[in-house]
């Protein structure tokens, strides 16, 4: 999309601007001449703070008044969080302003000739974020857009004039009323298929509905596209009958890119990609073994569109990685206490356990996770999935599990935080539910000492419980 025309929309008003997403939207069609306003519930940093830096206009609260105080909207987006009943998209929809959904918006506004769409249960910020960066560096301009806070970038979302594009594409459904898979906004031409596993029971109810979405997707490709494919993954390997395309795959063998030699201190991850037997060196700032799945996708993504392994490894070494992945929060090495916080978004098990398993790999001392699963983990159907996935933290604490909305007259079956600690303590002993944000705390400042770690896992914010243990423990 080039600069607003006379024929375009030129005023835009964001329902739901304070999302990691969907303020990074505003700002896009903000810096290419769109007049944007927006309202949420709350606005908290880094989003608000943006917002206001890119000036911006935004107010707390849904008024349908202040969404017209400066003549009509041209259309508005409006954020999956806000919810069908909002006064103010009740108020587009009987006044015909132009509605769309995130995702709707992102295939109408950002798609490209060239569409890379990187996606699968898990990976698939990190490496879209990754991703874009490298082909920034290789001069591709890319437009993108992921759903989290790049270390390495001005924002979550760019929208530029050249034939490229990097989205991260999510499975969940595009709106309260549109269950459609956002990624199938889209329109990929290129796919980076990091891995499948049921996930998102509150959307998909069987195994075989989730896989069937990500199987729809793949057979939706042109005959011309690509995609890139960590064969390691067995739900990968389950998809790929569907697809018509070219398949690139990567791994830790017999695949067509393959990664080797990993290796990872308290700072840097070092690991061996090798391509027709020729091997390529490449170090990361990020940690977690699990990246090198990630960092060897994208370059055989990128590799494969003809960025040279020379460009490819040093864009790799400069990306600082996420916000949120693995964050590292407080270094034990500085702090007074000693004691290391990590804040990552695992809010599934078996994100969990791959968080913990890179823990356990460069730390020696004691390992505490406080988690608190999405949605779809609190659900009866998830409950297998808990066994053993703890096995490495030496404690477990589940806290107050964030209040799920419910329907008028509805119930839900969703775990409190009590029953999941007893799901996990059938397999892992030293797991207790502690339901005083205050006290969890303390519990968790009194048992700490030098070399020990603490990481809170989850995609809510733990309600100012991270901060509240680095202000006791730096």
């Amino acid at each position: 999309m080039n600069p607003p025309s006379t024929t375009k929309p030129r005023h835009v008003h964001v329902i739901g601007i304070s999302g990691v997403a969907t303020s990074a939207l505003a700002v896009a069609f903000h810096r290419n001449g769109w007049h944007v306003t927006g309202s949420d519930k709350g606005f908290f940093p880094p989003a608000s703070t943006e917002l206001e830096h890119q000036g911006i206009s935004f107010y707390a609260g849904w008024h349908p008044e202040k969404m017209v105080e400066h003549g009509i909207p041209d259309m508005a987006i409006v954020g999956t969080a806000s919810g069908s009943q909002n006064p103010e998209t009740l108020y587009a929809q009987e006044h015909n302003i132009p509605l769309y959904s995130f995702a709707e918006a992102i295939g109408k506004f950002f798609v490209k000739e060239h569409s890379i769409v990187v996606t699968g249960t898990w990976g698939k910020t990190s490496s879209s974020a990754l991703l874009s960066h490298i082909l920034d560096s290789a001069g591709f301009d890319p437009t993108y857009m992921f759903g989290g806070i790049s270390l390495s970038h001005t924002s979550s979302a760019r929208l530029t004039t050249s034939s490229w594009n990097v989205f991260e594409g999510d499975e969940y459904k595009s709106s309260p009323t549109d269950p459609t898979a956002k990624f199938f906004y889209y329109k990929p031409t290129h796919l980076l298929l990091t891995a499948v596993s049921w996930d998102h029971a509150d959307l998909y109810p069987t195994e075989d509905s989730y896989f069937g979405t990500f199987q729809k997707l793949l057979a939706g490709l042109p005959a011309t596209g690509l995609i890139v494919a960590n064969t390691d993954n067995a739900g990968v390997s389950r998809t790929l009958s569907s697809a018509t395309c070219r398949i690139v795959s990567y791994g830790s063998g017999g695949a067509d890119y393959t990664y080797s030699l990993v290796s990872q201190t308290q700072d840097t991850l070092s690991l061996s990609i090798t391509h027709q037997d020729t091997s390529y060196t490449v170090t990361s700032p990020m940690i977690g073994t699990f990246q090198a799945e990630n960092i060897t996708g994208c370059f055989a993504l990128a590799h494969t569109l003809g960025v040279s392994p020379d460009v490819i490894q040093k864009a790799i070494c400069s990306f600082k990685g996420m916000k949120r992945r693995l964050e590292k929060r407080l270094d034990g090495a500085t702090s007074s206490r000693g004691v290391t916080v990590f804040d990552d978004i695992a809010h599934s098990p078996e994100k969990a356990s791959s968080v913990i398993e890179t823990l356990r790999n460069i730390y020696s001392g004691t390992i505490t996770i406080v988690f608190e699963p999405n949605i779809g983990g609190r659900r009866p159907e998830a409950a297998s999935k808990y066994d053993n996935s703890f096995a490495g933290a030496d404690k477990v604490v589940i806290p107050r599990l964030t209040v799920l909305k419910v329907k008028e007259g509805e119930t839900t079956d969703a775990f409190d935080g009590a029953e999941l600690s007893d799901i996990i303590s059938k397999t892992h002993t030293a797991c207790s539910y502690i339901g005083d944000d205050e006290q969890l705390v303390q519990s968790l400042v009194s048992d700490a000492k030098k070399g020990d770690v603490i990481a809170f896992l989850g995609s809510h914010g733990f309600r100012k419980m991270i901060e509240e243990t680095i202000s006791l423990l730096g």
